[in-house]
């Protein structure tokens, strides 16, 4: 039964921690009253790290979870797709990225350029891989639920 459960815990915990920092902290920091670029900069770095640690954590929990509760083949794709979209996000994309702001931040470089865009599209990825795993995931349970038979 946990392992069914963290089949909809994790993916629901893992949309709040991207709605939460990429969808309104990190846009909100650069309004912040004294915020400079290599300032915010340097914070986002520090901040998406330990998100990417966090993300990797329950991929590899999402993974268990359903290596152990055997899911339909749909939920299985999903699952893989999104650790996929993670690994490409926190592998490449993301040390991609921080060349660019390493010179910005020390000043060798103005700020500016569309690479950021990359990982916002795989934070948007992510969210709707996540959203669909967890519709998939809450159908599954709901129709193997012992309670199903009574609900409507």
């Amino acid at each position: 039964m946990v392992l069914r459960s963290l089949r909809l815990l994790i993916p629901a915990l893992w949309l709040g921690l991207i709605i939460g920092i990429s969808l309104i902290e990190t846009p909100l920091k650069f309004q912040a009253p004294g915020m400079t670029i290599p300032l915010g900069l340097g914070i986002g770095r520090l901040v998406f790290g330990v998100m990417n640690i966090v993300e990797a954590v329950f991929a590899i929990v999402l993974l268990i979870a359903m290596w152990g509760a055997r899911p339909p083949k749909t939920e299985w794709l999903l699952g893989l797709a999104v650790a996929a979209v993670l690994a490409a996000k926190a592998l490449i994309i993301r040390p991609i990225m921080q060349s660019t702001t390493d010179a910005v931040v020390a000043g060798t470089r103005e700020a500016g350029g569309n690479l950021h865009l990359l990982y916002i599209a795989a934070d948007g990825i992510l969210i709707v891989l996540l959203v669909w795993l967890l519709v998939a995931s809450a159908r599954t349970l709901l129709r193997h639920s012992p309670s199903a038979s009574t609900v409507d």
